[in-house]
Formats: structure tokens, sequence, C-alpha cells
């Protein structure tokens, strides 16, 4: 990097971007280029919106461009899963790509580092999930992502909820035969009796709206809430004046991103930075 602590575009500075439609309002960019900075590497990264229409000519000028790493959000993870050449096994059984990684023979390979990330948080919390009983509220592709990795660690049973139960039970096949479907009668007694709760839909985003009632949450648990905006969501101050631990939005979208620099460079940026930057720009 250059002493000035500028960073200079050059015909050998690499791109990555982030595709979707609209992406005006993505915090990717201010993520990816804190880690970029952090490990002083020549890349930059930026937002492209890319719609529905162009995105397989999108995907297949990639393998001829200089273009090094690909980050895809909404609307286009289900699409982008049948354009690359090859999927990792995540995001084979997901059918839902947020990672774009060109290898070095030019074929794309399809990942997704999403469900990992929030996985990593607990992780990071120092939460460990083995044997937990844990509830995931959601149907969307977010909750896909998460329910496939917690199927792929020791927690002991999964509790799927989301307003229409035909959705949940659409999430059973990822849950690894730990996976049962909560009514709308019995989720009171379920979230008491789970150790982690795990909000997956947008509920909360924007505006002070928990998805759960008051009175179910105790000391015990951990609460997450993939919602990032606000990063303090009604549902976590819901949890803390419970005694609960919480965990914000944040963090998955942050490690998730860690998982994709590893991908894209082979190093771990600094996740400290990622965070810094992040924060600012939420205000």
């Amino acid at each position: 990097m250059n002493p000035g602590n500028e960073r200079i575009v050059t015909g050998r500075t690499k791109l990555a971007v982030v595709i979707g439609d609209p992406i005006e309002r993505s915090l990717s960019p201010v993520i990816h280029n804190a880690a970029f900075e952090s490990l002083d590497l020549d890349w930059t990264y930026a937002p492209l919106r890319v719609s529905a229409e162009a995105l397989p000519d999108f995907v297949s000028m990639l393998r001829g461009s200089s273009i090094a790493g690909v980050s895809v959000t909404m609307p286009h993870k289900q699409s982008v899963a049948d354009l690359v050449d090859r999927l990792d096994a995540s995001a084979a059984t997901l059918s839902s790509v947020n990672t774009i990684v060109r290898s070095d023979s030019g074929e794309l390979v399809g990942h997704s580092t999403d469900g990992d990330g929030l996985c990593d948080a607990f992780l990071e919390a120092g939460v460990s999930l083995s044997d937990r009983r844990v509830l995931v509220l959601g149907a969307g592709g977010a909750a896909r992502s998460i329910v496939d990795a917690l199927a792929r660690t020791s927690c002991g049973s999964i509790h799927l909820h989301n307003r229409t139960a035909r959705n949940a039970e659409r999430l059973l096949p990822l849950a690894g035969g730990r996976g049962t479907v909560v009514s709308d009668d019995d989720l009171p007694a379920v979230v008491h009796g789970c150790d982690v709760v795990i909000n997956a839909t947008s509920v909360g985003m924007g505006e002070p709206v928990s998805p759960l009632p008051d009175g179910v949450l105790n000391s015990s648990q951990v609460v997450a809430d993939i919602v990032y905006h606000p990063l303090r969501t009604a549902l976590l101050d819901q949890a803390e004046s419970a005694g609960c631990r919480t965990i914000d939005g944040l963090r998955m979208l942050i490690l998730q991103a860690v998982r994709q620099q590893v991908l894209w460079t082979g190093r771990r940026p600094d996740v400290t930075s990622m965070t810094r930057a992040a924060r600012r720009a939420l205000g």
C-alpha cells in the first residue's frame, strides 16, 4: 500500500464484487475493503447491480474477466447455483450460492458461507452448540443456510417455526434427522425450553418489533438475531432484559465475509477492522 494510506487502483489491482438487485444498501463493500486493507492486499471490492435477465451473461463473462471474487446477494443466490461449474457441499445441499471462486483452471465454484458464519459467531462468543436445543425462527434462505450449518454441528435438536408451517416443514430434510416443526400454540413452551434461539426472519428490520411474545425467554439462553438494521433489535433488547446472552446480526454478516476472504485470498483478515468499519457505516 502507498504511504498515504490511500487505496490506489491500478491495472494490477484485483477486483471483487457483490452482485444483486437492488444493491445500493449493501454493507459488503465497507466490510470487504476493510478486510483487504487489514491484509495489505492490492484488492478492491465494489457493488454491482446485475438484473435477473443479465445474470447468465454476467456469470459467463466471469470466466474470461479479471474479477477475482464474487459475493452473491438477493435475488440471485439460487439462480447462480445453476450457472456455476461446480458447487461445494453446502451450496449443493441448499441449491444456493453466496460466493463464487474462480479456480486456477478458470472453473467457477459456488460456495455458501452464511450459515457457517453464524455458527462461527457462536464460537467467537464462546458458546458451545454441542447437545444444545436450538430454535430457528423463519423458513427463508437465511434460515435454510443456518439449519444446514447447524446440522453439521453436534447440536442436540433443531426446532423450526415459521408463520406458515408448511414452509418450516421444507427445512426438515436439512436438519439431519434432528428437526421438528413447532406450531404457534407450542411456541412459547418450546422457546422457554431451548438453549439457543435464532431469529432468521426479517421481523425487527427497521422497526421495533420482536418475533417473540414477552415473557418466554430466560436468563440461561443465548439469543441471536440476523437482523442488523437496527443493530440493537427489539428481540435483543427483550433478550437482554431477560438476562440472556445475545449475538447481533453484524456477527453473521462479518464472519461469513471472513470465510469469503479466505476462499478468495487464502488468508484470514482482521475481524476487528471489519467490525469497526461496519459499525461506522451503520452510524
